[in-house]
């Protein structure tokens, strides 16, 4: 059996920047275990699978792998596989916005492609999330002492350091300087001995309000006893957290905001995504996350019959 991959490079406009995705547009045939297998073999953050439905080109189910295993939701597969179904043909872009659905195995997920000329744009799609916001944290020695960083470092005048859940708990630490965001270290044996992981929270967003660039309004990079000491993992999953954090503060009106996070730098392989959030004091939260995606590689696989 053969079986036609691209590789997308997602949150970017050019290549070796962003996160890595493989998409395969047409999976028809596959198993649960072909697919984690595929997802093994290509060791990229996350594959995609694809399988149309109801004969139509504007609905797929998707399901999502990573080298470990089965993901029910992600957001950067849904920016590769509205961009690569585009470049594949598989959907024809005669309109400058095109709608599309995606099944993830946690529901539809409805996304609008963008296009000038035939050629796909920025991928934007909506969630509902509802979050759990909780004012306790380590203190800020804590903090500093399993990330490297100064308390000086840390922003207590317009943010403060929070616990975030959108179904996955985040320590969401903000400071003053990108520099400190990217300077950050995690320490496991600062971390095991502060009162840190009785919060649950395995993962820390760690970021500021400046970017390498204008095109961001906030930096932003996560670290964590699971996560290696010099990588710089994609932060897509957890912009849910990040607008709902925002949200939990008094100065941040109502209303719909818009802006853009960065991870990384021009150096380590840079993303942008952009947000948009409708903030109406309430526990639940619509936001919109776009980007956009260049594509990288494509080649066949080959798998015995």
């Amino acid at each position: 059996m053969n079986y036609r991959y691209y590789i997308a490079d997602v949150f970017t406009d050019r290549v070796f920047n962003g996160a890595q995705i493989a998409v395969l547009p047409r999976a028809d045939g596959l198993n649960a275990e072909n697919m984690a297998m595929i997802a093994k073999e290509l060791n990229l953050s996350e594959t995609v699978f694809l399988f149309p439905k109801g004969g139509s080109a504007m609905e797929w189910r998707m399901r999502i792998f990573s080298p470990l295993g089965e993901i029910n939701f992600a957001g950067h597969p849904i920016i590769a596989a509205a961009y690569i179904l585009a470049i594949a043909g598989d959907v024809s872009l005669s309109e400058p916005l095109t709608k599309l659905t995606f099944e993830q195995n946690i529901g539809l997920i409805e996304v609008n492609l963008s296009s000038r000329d035939g050629r796909p744009g920025l991928v934007q799609f909506s969630r509902s999330v509802d979050s759990i916001v909780d004012r306790f944290a380590p203190s800020d020695d804590e903090i500093c002492s399993f990330l490297g960083l100064q308390t000086s470092e840390l922003d207590h005048k317009k943010y403060s350091p929070r616990l975030v859940s959108c179904g996955f708990p985040y320590l969401v630490v903000p400071v003053w300087n990108y520099d400190s965001v990217r300077k950050a270290r995690f320490n496991y044996a600062a971390w095991a001995q502060s009162t840190a992981p009785q919060t649950a929270a395995q993962e820390i967003l760690l970021f500021c309000p400046k970017s390498s660039g204008p095109e961001a309004d906030f930096n932003a990079r996560l670290l964590g006893p699971n996560i290696g000491i010099h990588t710089d993992p994609p932060v897509g999953s957890a912009m849910p957290a990040f607008c709902c954090y925002l949200c939990s503060f008094e100065h941040t009106q109502k209303g719909t905001h818009t802006f853009a996070v960065e991870r990384g730098d021009q150096s380590s392989r840079r993303s942008l995504i952009h947000l948009e959030m409708d903030n109406k004091g309430l526990e639940n939260l619509t936001i919109r996350v776009g980007g956009q995606a260049v594509l990288f590689a494509e080649g066949n696989l080959t798998l015995p019959d």
